[in-house]
């Protein structure tokens, strides 16, 4: 695969440890995106969805974070894991994306960018800490969503939740999905679970971003954080009146 080639360099086709910042390892890096990031299919599409904080060490480096990452035409990428790792993950396939399409004369199909990311992700995977959810449409299969965990693997899912907020929504997720769900379910879906998410998670916050890929197009959506859904253990904001009551 040509992103791959444009990675490798070394014999295993790997990232060479010396090429890396400080000589390689995972020890290096500080800026990690403790994350919620979710993925659902619906009939003719799929909503992808994601916080926007990024943490180094219990220090917000930001709140504002895009993860999700257009990487070709109506196919995304939601990234969890080291920032700069899925970041440069991205660009690689993004620009292997773009070659193939010239290629192939057409666009790619998603399965074919979830390769690629496999393939980035499984062959350094001792170098590299990247989580990734690839998404969207095509004309052949219509909306998909593929899984590609630390390590490497590679599963289709007719939704997928990843980061370190995912481990708080697995029993929610399980309980509120449901086969032939419509786009607004699924959106709405996808922003319940992520804000509780990010009211258990305290790597997880900031705002919802989510975007809806269908043959039509992507709509992008942002969630403001006082406008997140509400749960019953979450302490109401006190109004001004409250607050000048002695």
């Amino acid at each position: 695969l040509s992103g791959m080639e444009l990675l490798a360099s070394d014999a295993r086709g790997g990232i060479c440890p010396e090429h890396m910042p400080g000589g390689g390892g995972r020890e290096d890096r500080g800026i990690d995106m403790g994350t919620s990031i979710m993925a659902v299919e619906f009939e003719g599409g799929v909503v992808m969805g994601a916080d926007s904080r990024t943490t180094a060490g219990a220090f917000v480096a930001n709140r504002v974070t895009n993860k999700i990452t257009e990487v070709h035409h109506q196919i995304f990428c939601c990234r969890s894991g080291s920032a700069a790792d899925t970041q440069a993950i991205a660009d690689i396939v993004r620009s292997s994306a773009q070659i193939h399409s010239v290629i192939l004369g057409e666009n790619l199909a998603v399965k074919a960018a979830a390769r690629i990311f496999q393939s980035l992700c499984y062959y350094n995977k001792d170098l590299v800490s990247a989580g990734i959810i690839c998404a969207g449409w095509d004309k052949r299969q219509g909306g998909q969503v593929y899984s590609i965990p630390l390590g490497g693997a590679l599963v289709r899912q007719p939704f997928s939740i990843g980061g370190s907020g995912s481990t708080y929504i697995y029993g929610h997720c399980d309980a509120a999905f449901r086969p032939g769900m419509t786009r607004a379910e699924c959106e709405d879906f996808v922003k319940n679970a992520l804000a509780l998410a990010m009211s258990r998670d305290g790597s997880s916050g900031g705002v919802i971003r989510l975007v809806t890929i269908d043959a039509e197009g992507v709509h992008r959506q942002m969630i403001p954080g006082d406008r997140l859904p509400k749960f019953w253990e979450e302490v109401p904001v006190p109004s001004e009146r409250d607050a000048r009551m002695p």
